[in-house]
């Protein structure tokens, strides 16, 4: 089992940034795919990024939303992943999740992962 504490959400005003972290105990994340995902009040939960293990040291893809203000790193030997986020946006607002997939296949598709943290609140304020 693979358990999924995610940390560092916040308030913050629009153009800020805020670094989330995702912190796994019970297996190492090394190997899996990570993703991050979001869900506004009234929303489906949504893709924001995913992080696929390589042995070169992984590639990451983003949400066209996201992409070019929020970037995912991983650091195995804290079997850590994080979300810097960049350049806050009010409708970057929601609860961010992590989750993992141990198959390593990732990708934009929530029933994908079978880990899940339980989040964490980013509001950004206009």
């Amino acid at each position: 089992q693979v358990q999924l504490v995610e940390s560092g959400g916040g308030l913050v005003q629009a153009g800020g940034s805020l670094r989330l972290s995702c912190v796994a105990s019970g297996r190492t994340l090394s190997t899996y795919a990570m993703g991050w995902f979001r869900q506004a009040p009234g929303k489906e939960r949504e893709f924001v990024g995913w992080s696929r293990f390589t042995w070169s040291g992984g590639t990451t893809y983003y949400a066209d939303s996201v992409k070019g203000r929020f970037t995912i790193a991983r650091d195995n030997a804290k079997n850590t992943v994080y979300l810097q986020m960049n350049s806050l946006k009010p409708e970057d607002t929601a609860v961010y999740y992590c989750a993992a997939d141990h198959l390593n296949n990732g990708g934009s598709d929530l029933a994908t992962y079978r880990y899940w943290g339980q989040g964490t609140q980013v509001t950004v304020s206009s």
